[in-house]
């Protein structure tokens, strides 16, 4: 990739959320010499599949945390996207700028409880500052309850057992099955067996009653934690690995009428926004029927990034099929157990595939950075 086109003075993409969506089509656009602007509202690329190894694990934060400027210089904006109007086709900055765009890409993906998510509007060493601090809570308990029997939860789970098998590790989970309802069974077996044999206890089919008053990800003696069945667990720490949130507002306002119910932006096959041209929407926030993963957002950058080339060239567009599932659940960095394309794989691939380094140094090769070690 990367031919120049020849592009009239009006073609702008404006892609609105640098996560892996964003990154990855402000990527190829600068590949192509497409004139792009990445929006977003921190200062790093957040590489949050590792985050849950970066709240365990002393000094592995630094790895998670990207800086856009480096990587795409004047071609990244700072700031938070408050409006957008299709009829002028601007995008409305929080500090009044107007970005004129010819194609716009929204990839604003989701947000969820930290460890797993990054909320914060802070700098980079700032935020991986926080990432150290609850290593230090961690460090400090004894009993951890992890809420949440997701992808993330167990994740979350096997990594403080792999990093202190001699903490007790308590996992609640409002299902009777583990992880994902679109994984095959024989994973979702296997990634119990693999949290029992380390060690971790499992209380499923189980809620926690009172979820707001929870303190979560500070250490706090003797906490005691109640299920809405009676059962009582008492923690030193409690970690929320609950579901994601789509992240609508800057477009709500504009393509409501375009939303499913979740928040996430219809989109036809091409990823077009419904009835738009030129508005593509990629990554967590396409209603697609297919589990939220950074994987998945970046083949919707290539299609979308794609799309927008070939609309330029006069040539068809391509269409995004959601395919049988690859899904990898690192358990720890020496276990782990998935699905390629619909078919089971074991600790072996999984570990070498994922496990070890949770694909970060992937991300500094895409951002054209060197990992600091």
């Amino acid at each position: 990739m990367g031919a120049r086109l020849s592009l009239d003075e009006s073609v702008r993409v404006v892609v609105v959320g640098g996560g892996f969506g964003g990154t990855a089509a402000a990527n190829l656009l600068q590949s192509w010499a497409v004139p792009f602007v990445l929006v977003d509202v921190r200062d790093a690329f957040h590489h949050n599949v590792a985050a849950l190894r970066a709240a365990v694990e002393s000094g592995f934060a630094k790895k998670t945390f990207i800086s856009y400027s480096v990587t795409f210089g004047d071609s990244f904006r700072q700031g938070k996207v408050v409006a957008i109007d299709p009829e002028r086709q601007q995008v409305v900055l929080s500090d009044g700028e107007e970005l004129h765009y010819s194609h716009l890409i929204l990839a604003t993906g989701s947000d969820g409880p930290f460890p797993g998510k990054f909320n914060q509007v802070i700098g980079m060493e700032s935020a991986i500052q926080t990432y150290e601090d609850m290593v230090k809570e961690v460090e400090k308990s004894q009993r951890i309850l992890v809420v949440g029997g997701g992808a993330a939860g167990v994740e979350m789970a096997a990594e403080i057992k792999t990093e202190y098998p001699d903490k007790e590790v308590t996992l609640i989970h409002s299902k009777t099955a583990l992880a994902d309802v679109e994984l095959l069974p024989s994973v979702r077996q296997v990634v119990k067996e693999i949290l029992l044999r380390k060690g971790v206890r499992l209380l499923l089919g189980e809620k926690v009653s009172d979820i707001e008053n929870l303190r979560p990800n500070q250490f706090q003696k003797d906490m005691v934690v109640r299920t809405e069945r009676g059962t009582e667990v008492v923690v030193d720490m409690v970690v929320l690995c609950t579901g994601i949130k789509i992240n609508s507002s800057a477009y709500a306002a504009a393509f409501g009428d375009k939303m499913a119910s979740n928040g996430a932006l219809k989109v036809n096959k091409h990823l077009q926004v419904e009835g738009y041209k030129n508005i593509y929407a990629i990554g967590d926030c396409a209603d697609l029927k297919e589990p939220k993963m950074a994987y998945h957002a970046g083949l919707h950058a290539n299609i979308a990034v794609t799309n927008i080339i070939n609309s330029l060239t006069q040539k068809p567009l391509k269409t995004y099929e959601p395919g049988s599932l690859t899904f990898l659940l690192s358990m720890g960095r020496d276990d782990g157990v998935g699905q390629v394309n619909g078919y089971y794989v074991g600790r072996l691939l999984v570990t070498i595939a994922k496990s070890r380094d949770l694909f970060v140094s992937k991300s500094w090769k895409n951002m054209g950075q060197t990992m600091p070690s």
